[in-house]
């Protein structure tokens, strides 16, 4: 320690104070810890309310709304061509933000937690030296790292990063391009792709692998694809990005599909191929924590690492990179720290696709079924059969269950069509609570909802579902000879 440095001391510390880290903070707090909370912005939140999760939801709505006036023509309702406000826009974005993130600061304070600013890195197992702060250095009983994560570039040589948008960039909304490039089929590409497009760019997307949202059902993925077939200039899968250098007026770039080289020129290009853990500058060699081959840091199931008084939660401690996966590990991580037996085991975590028509899923994917060749029954409920996903004209819609065929047990299930996110989270339920298909076919659920199609789903997966297709019927027993004298 430098003699005359301000130093504090705190029985736990959290490093970061994203969805993970603010609420591993609250929660310890609820628990009669003493704790503090570092972050290198002014503000809590993190990447996901001030540069990810939440602002690209509110661009999202603006995007729906623009898609449902034009939908409404076929309804007999028309409206004008929309016109963008592009600041009035940022300026309503950076509200949504600065209203959330308020919010989470009065969760903290209320909690008596001290929020410190600056960069924290460790200075032994003990201790974080902070840069930028008005502390130097903090001494701790217990940490937990919450440092993110943060967008995967590419090679200077490939294309320089000052020729390409990430996805925080894109969200500042500094300008609507007329043709706009995107590199990457991921959820967050795709995301900021229809934004885009709702906006009046002409949106290129490449994926270099053969489908767009590799991982996700492709089942799932079909009607989405459909409508952003509509929706952008140009879809190119098994694509692959070869170079790209300014130009006048924006990015030339030269990619290759099929064998063949296309150069084009595009007034802006946004790069999301994926997401690194913030693991680097860390001074995690001055403790017991170690990383993995991926460069995630190991954790057992209540979130410690190698350093019994450290642990990590959220992106830094391995996939799925989720905001509500960070806080449910949050929790149990705080919980952990005041000695409750507790450890991070979910039968299910969801994914939500915020794109029109959203796609959700949770548990096992029919291709995962089969890997592990299990014996599964797989129903399905289009949504052409809902009324609810008819009066809105969103027959696009699919419900996908799969349950294990001799037990039917719940094991996963996947959605797409409007709101899907929201629906998704009775089949998380399910799946926790080892629901069969009974008890959800047997649940009441609301008429005319889409959530219906959960429970038709459940009925014809080993029944009949009134509203799908009927089975086939079974053909009567052949007939006995009647014995005579």
């Amino acid at each position: 320690m430098v003699v005359g440095e301000l130093t504090e001391e705190v029985d736990l510390l959290v490093i970061g104070a994203g969805p993970g880290g603010y609420v591993a903070a609250a929660h310890a707090a609820d628990l009669g810890l003493d704790t503090a909370i570092i972050e290198s912005a002014e503000v809590p939140g993190g990447v996901c309310l001030r540069e990810g999760c939440i602002p690209s939801k509110a661009l999202l709505h603006v995007g729906h709304i623009v898609e449902n006036a034009q939908h409404a023509a076929a309804f007999g309702v028309a409206f004008p061509a929309p016109t963008f406000d592009i600041e009035k826009l940022r300026t309503w974005k950076a509200g949504v933000i600065r209203r959330l993130s308020t919010g989470v600061a009065g969760l903290l304070k209320g909690r008596q937690i001290t929020y410190y600013t600056g960069r924290a890195s460790f200075d032994g197992p003990r201790s974080v030296r902070v840069e930028g702060g008005n502390v130097s250095l903090i001494r701790f009983k217990n940490c937990i790292i919450a440092t993110g994560s943060r967008a995967k570039t590419l090679p200077e040589k490939v294309l320089p990063r000052d020729c390409y948008w990430d996805a925080a960039d894109a969200l500042k909304l500094e300008t609507i391009p007329t043709r706009l490039l995107v590199v990457g089929g991921g959820y967050i590409g795709l995301e900021l792709g229809q934004v885009y497009a709702s906006l009046g760019s002409a949106v290129t997307c490449i994926e270099a692998l053969d489908a767009l949202v590799p991982g996700a059902d492709p089942e799932l993925i079909k009607p989405l694809a459909a409508k952003l077939t509509k929706q952008f200039a140009n879809i190119h899968t098994s694509a692959t990005l070869k170079s790209g250098r300014k130009v006048d007026g924006g990015v030339e770039v030269v990619y290759t599909v099929a064998g063949q080289d296309h150069t084009e020129r595009f007034d802006r290009v946004l790069v999301s191929i994926g997401r690194r853990p913030n693991t680097e500058n860390l001074g995690l060699e001055k403790t017991k924590a170690r990383l993995d081959d991926k460069g995630f840091i190991k954790v057992d199931n209540q979130r410690r690492t190698d350093d019994i008084r450290i642990f990590a939660i959220g992106d830094v401690a391995g996939e799925p990179m989720l905001a509500h996966k960070a806080s449910a590990e949050g929790k149990v991580a705080a919980e952990a720290l005041a000695g409750k037996p507790t450890v991070f085991e979910p039968a299910a975590i969801p994914a939500v696709i915020y794109t029109d028509p959203e796609v959700a899923w949770c548990g096992l994917t029919e291709k995962q079924a089969k890997e592990q060749k299990l014996d599964v029954k797989i129903s399905r409920f289009p949504w052409v059969g809902s009324g609810r996903a008819v009066a809105m004209a969103r027959t696009d819609g699919l419900t996908k269950m799969i349950f294990d065929a001799k037990t039917q047990r719940l094991l996963g299930v996947g959605i797409v069509g409007a709101h899907a996110g929201d629906l998704i989270s009775e089949a998380v339920l399910g799946i926790e609570m080892a629901a069969v298909a009974d008890d959800i076919a047997l649940t009441i659920h609301p008429h005319p909802a889409t959530s219906e199609t959960i429970m038709e789903a459940a009925e014809g997966a080993f029944g009949h579902t009134i509203h799908g297709a009927p089975e086939p019927a079974a053909k009567p027993p052949p007939k006995q000879p009647v014995a005579t004298r």
